[in-house]
């Protein structure tokens, strides 16, 4: 997911992409303890996109306290 991508998308896209994000990150933490994950590259990729998501999120914010 590239961070163009993303400031394209609304606030309230963004949450949803957050929740969803977070709830596959629990799923691939899970496999991971039972050894069931087959990429744990995986869990690196979701945890930056994440950290993309809550960075846009915080730039909107930042924006819209200095207007």
């Amino acid at each position: 997911m590239k961070p163009s991508e993303l400031r394209d998308k609304s606030i309230v896209e963004l949450n949803e992409e957050l929740s969803e994000l977070k709830e596959e990150l629990f799923k691939l933490r899970f496999q991971h303890a039972v050894n069931q994950l087959e990429n744990p590259l995986k869990l690196q990729s979701v945890k930056r996109d994440i950290a993309r998501v809550k960075t846009i999120l915080r730039e909107r914010e930042l924006k819209g306290i200095k207007e």
